[in-house]
């Protein structure tokens, strides 16, 4: 994963993993968006890794990114992201738990919009 940058694009929702550096291929991607009630948090919806870099930690790391952008921001995440889900149980550590209600107000901003997702 040396060769692989991570590039938060939040205008656009997505944090992108891209191999050989800003300008290179990209591997995967993480889409999420903020939420601003009941707290601020980012809420992150899908991630996907292309098939010819399975394998080699990048959604991990996008997973890993998201986190740390949140907690230099002072905001929580809210995973509905399956993925995000199950990386955040494995590092507790990482990936501070949230409430019911922050669950609830992210599938409810998801649901109000979702072809966007």
């Amino acid at each position: 994963m040396s060769d692989t940058e991570i590039h938060d694009d939040r205008d656009a929702g997505f944090l992108r993993a891209r191999v050989g550096g800003a300008d290179g291929e990209v591997a995967g991607y993480l889409q999420y968006l903020v939420l601003d009630e009941p707290r601020r948090a980012l809420v992150p919806v899908h991630t996907v890794v292309e098939p010819e870099h399975e394998g080699k930690g990048i959604a991990g790391s996008l997973a890993r990114e998201l986190y740390a952008i949140a907690a230099r921001e002072a905001m929580a995440v809210a995973p509905l992201c399956p993925f995000v889900v199950r990386w955040a149980a494995r590092h507790p550590g990482e990936a501070p738990a949230v409430g019911d209600e922050l669950i609830a107000a992210a599938k409810a901003a998801v649901e109000a919009d979702p072809h966007q997702w």
